[in-house]
């Protein structure tokens, strides 16, 4: 809890108004009450060399049956973005929810301003949807919303060409 909540409240200025993670030991516990569900897969993202908490990715919502989709959620702290580590996570997470939870379609809910945020979705294979005013409240506020997505065929594509 300790090495979650201290790379949040490092990330603050960096994460608002995008995601406003649990920064508090009682929101961490309501974090992890909520991860608990059924319709919820929350990884930690951890760096590879040292096991260091570096950021979150989490599947919500997640609907079997004829639906099978989830959404996407993820943030990471401000001292390693940029550095691809969000790239290989989504990758990672997208490879569980296809491969192993079998779902169809996976849709991330991105503000119109999170530029990093829109161009890491588009280059895993993500496509925009749509737009949606006043979509989800964060940080206190309504904010619009565009809608990117992916099926699982796209991402099969998108995969196959990044690694020849």
């Amino acid at each position: 809890m300790d090495e979650f909540t201290h790379l949040v409240i490092a990330s603050r200025r960096f994460l608002y108004p995008w995601a406003t993670p649990a920064s508090t030991p009682e929101a961490y516990a309501r974090y992890l009450q909520y991860c608990r569900r059924q319709s919820v897969c929350a990884c930690l993202v951890c760096r590879k060399k040292d096991f260091r908490i570096i950021g979150v990715c989490n599947l919500s919502q997640i609907f079997l049956g004829n639906l099978k989709s989830a959404y996407l959620g993820y943030w990471v702290g401000a001292s390693f973005a940029g550095q691809g580590y969000m790239t290989e996570a989504l990758d990672l997470v997208l490879s569980y929810a296809f491969e192993k939870l079998m779902l169809h379609r996976i849709e991330a809910n991105i503000q119109p301003g999170n530029a990093n945020s829109k161009a890491l979705v588009a280059r895993i294979g993500f496509r925009m949807e749509g737009f949606s005013p006043r979509y989800l409240k964060v940080a206190g506020r309504w904010r619009d919303h565009e809608r990117w997505a992916i099926h699982r065929e796209e991402w099969t594509e998108s995969v196959r060409g990044r690694c020849s």
